[in-house]
């Protein structure tokens, strides 16, 4: 049969949820727009009207795409620059959606997305298809060719590796921003002492340059160690203003629901840095600075109203 309008218009209703699954399964938007248009050529070359529930063709064609790409991507990640973190993404965005329920925004945390990378690919996906869309284990188990008890045992598998890592705490909107505040006046005091109150005993600092922004080879563990590295990070110099090109704007903001620190320079969002805040106080600093990381949250930043910065880093 010729494919028709009304197939274009089925996939599109579809599209939404299709990317917000393939988000959360491979942590960048770019490759996960990329499994989207695959799927949709998939689509358009099957014989749509032997597919008895779309739904569920094209949730099952997407997400093994995404494994397919998962599987690929580790291979990739052992030649990777640094650490890799996922693609943030900020408020406004609406690959966020569905952010409905406790689950859905725990999935699409940056401090989950970012603990997800030490899951196998199969574990990420029942995780991410039973926690954030709800689906039951039985239509899990269909979509990955496994059996129920393998679908149910594998999402164990995954909370438990998951639920090993720091604590977080949700935050809404006002919270983020007296938070971010709180964390740039440490930030920009000189000294240590009032990040070192603002951490946790055991917080972790972790930035991803991708080989192209100074972001630092490992992670900083210990208080004192990351308020150090802050410390210097913020500190004016003429190294900085060359790198990026002049001072940057900083304002407060949210990415993937936890407070962010977004700075941006000349309309281009040049870094975003995520915190994870946890009972004790923040827990982990990610800040993402690979530039291909950060089209999409420029473009969204654009369209935003996010009024005047807090600070002008005079770097």
């Amino acid at each position: 049969m010729p494919f028709t309008g009304n197939d274009v218009d089925r996939f599109e209703a579809a599209r939404p949820r299709l990317q917000a699954i393939a988000y959360r399964l491979l942590g960048t938007a770019g490759d996960a727009e990329d499994a989207v248009q695959e799927t949709f050529l998939r689509w358009h070359a099957a014989d749509i009207d032997r597919i008895e529930v779309p739904e569920a063709w094209l949730t099952k064609v997407l997400t093994n795409l995404c494994l397919n790409q998962l599987t690929s991507a580790r291979a990739r990640r052992e030649v990777y620059v640094g650490p890799w973190l996922p693609e943030p993404l900020l408020a406004g965005d609406p690959m966020l959606s569905p952010a409905d329920t406790a689950e859905q925004r725990e999935s699409l945390s940056y401090a989950v997305l970012a603990l997800m990378e030490r899951l196998a690919p199969n574990e990420r996906a029942v995780y991410v298809l039973r926690e954030a869309f709800d689906y039951p284990h039985r239509e899990i188990a269909e979509i990955l060719d496994l059996t129920e008890a393998g679908s149910q045992q594998l999402f164990h598998r995954a909370k438990k590796h998951l639920a090993d890592g720091k604590a977080r705490v949700a935050v809404d909107e006002s919270a983020a921003r007296r938070i971010v505040q709180e964390f740039l006046a440490a930030a920009t005091s000189g000294r240590t002492e009032p990040l070192v109150r603002l951490l946790t005993m055991d917080a972790i600092s972790i930035g991803d340059g991708g080989g192209k922004v100074p972001a630092g080879a490992k992670p900083f563990r210990g208080a004192l160690a990351v308020a150090t590295l802050l410390r210097g990070l913020f500190k004016p110099g003429a190294a900085k203003r060359a790198l990026l090109g002049g001072s940057p704007d900083i304002y407060a903001w949210t990415a993937n629901g936890d407070p962010a620190v977004v700075a941006v320079l000349d309309g281009r969002v040049v870094g975003v840095i995520c915190l994870q805040v946890g009972d004790d106080g923040i827990a982990a600093v990610r800040a993402q600075v690979n530039p291909d990381k950060l089209d999409r949250a420029t473009a969204v930043w654009s369209a935003a109203d996010h009024g005047e910065p807090l600070l002008t880093v005079a770097w």
